[in-house]
């Protein structure tokens, strides 16, 4: 079985757990009113409704290596499965760390987050940030993580303090290091630099 493989058994096993939770969340709140005197109002109804939407697991973490032997790791608060999206786990506050094999490192944090094990794929939704071993720190409305090949991608326009200035830019690619080449950052459409001379 492969890295790959091995973080896909991971997600369906928290999903195994989180979907019998959620199961039981139904299963209690019916008991509940059941045993109720009166009929069930909308009030007790939408409590009903919210007891069974907070059923997650708290603190999960994922974890696999790439194609080209980068350690990934990936944590959040809470997770819980998608109901639409049977191969995805929706996190809250996810945060991932990808140590290259070159010793250099990039980390990921957003409010929300999925993970489609069957893509192998890590989404952060909505403002994102992210931090290079190398100086680099940006922010982006939204990242793509393969978690196969290492590669990550902006969904959007993002801005990025490097330890030459400042830049904007419409896309960022990063590659990570293999055994040939270092860790690489393609910037694209429409970049915009502007140099800080360092001072002596």
């Amino acid at each position: 079985m492969g890295p790959a493989d091995n973080l896909y058994s991971q997600i369906v096993g928290w999903a195994k757990i989180i979907l019998p939770l959620c199961a039981l969340g139904l299963l209690s709140t019916l008991f509940l009113l059941a045993r109720s005197t009166t009929e069930p109002n909308e009030i007790a109804l939408e409590e009903a409704e919210a007891i069974a939407r907070e059923q997650r697991v708290s603190a999960p973490e994922f974890s696999g290596v790439t194609d080209e032997g980068a350690v990934v790791v990936i944590s959040a608060d809470t997770a819980r499965p998608d109901k639409t999206r049977p191969d995805t786990v929706m996190v809250d506050d996810m945060r991932l760390r990808m140590d290259n094999a070159d010793g250099s490192t990039i980390e990921i944090t957003a409010t929300l987050g999925e993970i489609d094990g069957r893509a192998r794929i890590a989404r952060f939704l909505g403002l994102a940030r992210l931090v290079t071993s190398s100086g680099y720190e940006m922010e982006t409305n939204g990242l793509i993580a393969n978690l196969e090949t290492g590669l990550v991608t902006t969904d959007g326009l993002l801005e990025i303090r490097a330890p030459f200035g400042q830049l904007t830019a419409g896309k960022v690619t990063f590659q990570m290091a293999s055994e040939d080449i270092s860790q690489e950052m393609l910037f694209t459409e429409g970049v915009r630099l502007l140099y800080t001379p360092q001072t002596p």
